[in-house]
């Protein structure tokens, strides 16, 4: 069963937008985001072709280590270890402590004592209205 997206909503042009939240503790994976549009790039552990020197650790955002061996971005943008989440309709970067909001009122945990990371760096990543690409290392 797929998860459905919750609605997020963009602090510059407030418009909606629908997003997905990856705990990527449980999919052992790492994750970036486009340096230019709403992209994210989710990166496997268990992929065969991870290059060593790119020094990949699961559960949280890429080091610098990776940026080179990853393929560019469909928009021609950088999947870039400090880059954050953009809107998708004015590409803006978002802050997690706007995004708290509409995070903590969609999950379902939140009633059982749940909270936001407040930050787009650990744990937690998310996908901007489906807007994603997986294990995208270069050839």
């Amino acid at each position: 069963m797929v998860a459905q997206p919750s609605a997020g909503l963009c602090e510059h042009c407030h418009k909606q937008f629908s997003y997905w939240l990856i705990h990527n503790g449980f999919n052992d994976s790492a994750y970036a985001y486009c340096d230019s549009c709403e992209y994210s790039v989710t990166l496997s552990g268990w992929h065969k072709g991870i290059p060593a020197e790119a020094h990949l650790q699961i559960h949280k955002r890429i080091s610098k280590d990776a940026e080179p061996f990853l393929k560019s971005c469909l928009c021609g943008g950088a999947f870039r270890a400090d880059a954050i989440p953009r809107c998708p309709h004015c590409r803006q970067s978002l802050s997690p402590i706007v995004a708290k909001t509409y995070i903590e009122a969609n999950a379902p945990g939140t009633k059982k004592g749940w909270r936001w990371q407040d930050n787009w760096s650990d744990l937690y990543s998310i996908i901007m209205d489906g807007k994603s690409v997986t294990d995208w290392w270069k050839e």
